[in-house]
């Protein structure tokens, strides 16, 4: 039984990958939108109190703010999801192969507006939504295509969320909403992540995982696996 962020943290490590919206999708949550319905008295841990030791959605920018071995972001089904160190090479193997965003980009696989905002990332390191918008010139009419382009990147592995920051005012004051920061995936893991996808092939990877989701929940139906793991 979860009872705080730390026994989430030990079910996800041993998991590998979870949703994270507490939507399972026909695949797996560790902690579900009808926790507190379905177990109203066997634990503290509720959705939306702002706890950071009993609110999952607290959990998201804890686990990046305080550790460097798992993953979240906009990871399956076009949602929010985790994925530990042990296991992104396998996904990156599935959705990358050793492909970069320049020859996906050649390939005609990723947009223009990705490429966009991939550029500008990448040359700047990390950068708050907002910033990327500013720098790389999006205005309020590119909106629905910022939108799909930044979910695309972290779809296909390129771009990942790393935290959270405050806009600034020209007084150097925070304002406002925090707001999602991003890097590339090649800077929020090291080299021996995107070494070990190389070595394993896409077939291989599908078939890891799916063995892996069945143990997690062998309910699961084989379109929606292969879509959980492909993007």
């Amino acid at each position: 039984m979860i009872q705080c962020y730390d026994d989430f943290l030990k079910v996800l490590l041993n998991a590998g990958f979870s949703m994270g919206s507490g939507n399972a999708d026909g695949i797996y949550s560790i902690i579900p939108f009808d926790w507190n319905e379905t177990r109203p008295h066997e634990t503290p841990v509720r959705w939306h109190t702002g706890n950071p030791k009993t609110d999952p959605w607290e959990w998201r920018m804890r686990v990046l703010d305080e550790r460097d071995d798992i993953a979240y972001g906009k990871l399956f089904f076009k949602k929010s999801g985790y994925i530990t160190k042990g296991w992104y090479p396998y996904f990156l193997a599935a959705r990358r192969g050793d492909m970069s965003l320049d020859e996906a980009y050649e390939d005609g696989t990723i947009s223009h507006f990705a490429k966009r905002v991939y550029d500008v990332v990448a040359q700047n390191g990390t950068l708050p939504l907002h910033g990327i918008k500013q720098i790389a010139g999006f205005g309020k009419e590119d909106k629905s295509g910022f939108d799909r382009a930044i979910t695309e990147l972290q779809m296909r592995m390129f771009l990942t969320m790393c935290g959270q920051r405050q806009k600034l005012s020209k007084k150097g004051e925070e304002y406002g909403w925090n707001s999602t920061v991003f890097c590339t995936t090649e800077s929020f893991f090291d080299e021996g992540v995107f070494e070990m996808a190389k070595e394993v092939s896409k077939e291989e990877a599908f078939q890891k995982i799916k063995e892996q989701i069945l143990l997690l929940n062998p309910d699961a139906q084989d379109k929606k696996i292969s879509k959980f793991i492909f993007g």
